[in-house]
C-alpha cells in the first residue's frame, strides 16, 4: 500500500483501524492487515489516471472511490494521494461502500454522500440497520459468570447533578460526570446519551477532574495527580504525572482553552488560584500560581470551565454556571444560571427556605 504524504505510515493506519472498527463493532465481521497472499480489501493512495478509468482531479472534487462486491474490481479502495481532507470520515464512507452499502438520504450518516466531519465519529441508525441486514449483528459473547453482588450504579440526574469536568471537543460540549458524558450538539442532547465515557476515549479513567481540547485537537483529561491526552478517539500518553507539567499539587479542578487564535491560552484552576500553562512547552508559565479574583464575579473554587463558540468562558460550580465576557473581563449580568435549565431543559429546581439561606452570600 502506498501511503499519503501528509500523514506517517503508523497514522494512517490507526485511522483506517479505526474507520473498520466503526463496522466491526456492530457486525462479526474482523479485519485483519496481511502483508502478503490474498486479500479481501485492497487499499491504495494514488493521483490522477490510475488504471480503473475512474481518474482522480487533484486537490478538491473527487475525494476517494470504491468497488461493490461482485464487481471487476471488487474489495478494491482508491483514495486520492493529493487529497488533505479528514481520512477517518472519508476512509469510514468507502468501507461502508466496499462492504456492499449505498449512499443513506439520512442527514449525517457516515453513507451521506455529503460529508459531516462530525467528531467522535459514529454510526446513524440508517448506517447500522444497512450493513446488519447485509452481515446480521454482532456475535453475543457468553456471560461471564461472577459471585460479586455488586448492583450497577444508577446514572446522576443532569438535572440535580454538579459535573466533574465540561470540554467543548470537535465543536461539540461533553459533559463528564462519574464515568458518564452527556454529548450536546448545537444545543441539543444527542440520542444514546448519557454514555460511558469509555465509548469514546478508550482508556479514559472514571471521575475526572478536568478536561479541555487543544490547539491541534488533543483532548486532555485530568483525575487526581496524572493526565491524559488523546488524539481525537486514541490515548497518545498517560498516565502521567502533574509534576512534568511543573504542578506540584494533589490535582486540579478545570482546565480551560480560552480566548482567540494567538491571543489563545490554557489556564488550570484549583482552589481559588489558577496557572497559565503552555502547551507547546508542556508547562506552566510559573509555579506560583495566582488569584482567581482576576476573573471578575467567578467564585473561588469551580468544577469546571469550557469555552463557547462564541468565545465566552463558562464557569461551572455547583448546579450553577457563570458566563464570562471576554471584553469587559467579568460575569454578565443575570448569571450565575441553572446549568440543567440551560443545557438539559430541566425544570426551575425548587430550593426551600432554609438551603436558600445557608447558601446566600454573607
Amino acid at each position: 500500500m502506498r501511503f499519503p504524504w501528509q500523514l506517517c505510515k503508523e497514522k494512517v493506519r490507526r485511522i483506517l483501524q479505526e474507520a473498520l472498527r466503526v463496522w466491526s463493532d456492530v457486525t462479526p465481521l474482523k479485519f485483519t492487515e496481511v502483508s502478503s497472499g490474498r486479500a479481501d480489501i485492497i487499499i491504495d493512495f494514488t493521483r490522477y489516471w490510475h488504471g480503473d478509468n475512474l481518474p482522480f482531479d487533484g486537490p478538491g472534487g473527487i475525494l476517494a472511490h470504491a468497488f461493490f462486491p461482485r464487481t471487476h474490481r471488487a474489495g478494491d479502495i482508491h483514495f486520492d494521494y493529493d487529497e488533505s481532507t479528514d481520512l477517518l470520515q472519508v476512509a469510514a464512507h468507502e468501507f461502508g461502500h466496499v462492504l456492499g452499502l449505498q449512499h443513506s438520504l439520512v442527514d449525517g450518516a457516515v453513507m451521506s454522500p455529503f460529508y459531516s466531519f462530525s467528531y467522535p465519529l459514529g454510526l446513524s441508525d440508517d448506517d447500522k440497520q444497512g450493513i446488519q441486514h447485509l452481515y446480521g449483528p454482532p456475535r453475543k459473547a457468553p456471560p461471564v459468570i461472577t459471585e460479586t453482588n455488586e448492583i450497577e450504579n444508577t446514572v446522576p440526574d443532569p438535572c440535580r447533578t454538579n459535573f466533574d469536568a465540561v470540554s467543548m471537543i470537535r465543536g461539540e460540549l461533553f459533559f463528564f460526570k462519574s464515568r458518564y458524558v452527556w454529548r450536546i450538539r448545537n444545543g441539543r442532547l444527542q440520542v444514546g446519551y448519557p454514555a460511558l465515557a469509555t465509548r469514546h476515549w478508550r482508556g479514559i479513567p472514571n471521575n475526572i477532574d478536568a478536561a479541555y481540547e487543544d490547539k491541534t485537537g488533543n483532548s486532555w483529561f485530568f483525575q487526581g495527580d496524572s493526565y491524559w491526552v488523546f488524539d481525537a478517539e486514541r490515548k497518545i500518553t498517560g498516565p502521567d504525572s502533574l509534576s512534568r507539567l511543573g504542578l506540584h499539587v494533589s490535582d486540579i479542578q478545570a482546565a480551560l482553552m480560552w480566548g482567540e487564535d494567538k491571543a489563545q491560552k490554557t489556564y488550570l484552576f484549583k482552589s481559588g488560584t489558577y496557572w497559565c500553562f503552555s502547551p507547546l512547552e508542556n508547562r506552566v508559565e510559573t509555579a506560583h500560581p495566582r488569584s482567581m479574583q482576576d476573573w471578575r464575579g467567578i467564585p473561588m473554587d469551580i468544577d469546571a470551565a469550557f469555552q463557547d463558540r462564541y468565545g465566552y468562558a463558562h464557569f461551572l460550580s455547583g448546579m450553577q454556571y457563570w458566563k464570562f465576557d471576554p471584553v469587559e473581563m467579568k460575569v454578565l449580568e443575570g448569571y450565575p444560571r441553572y446549568i440543567g435549565m440551560d443545557f438539559f431543559g430541566c425544570p426551575l429546581p425548587i430550593i426551600d427556605k432554609a438551603q436558600e439561606e445557608s447558601v446566600s452570600p454573607q
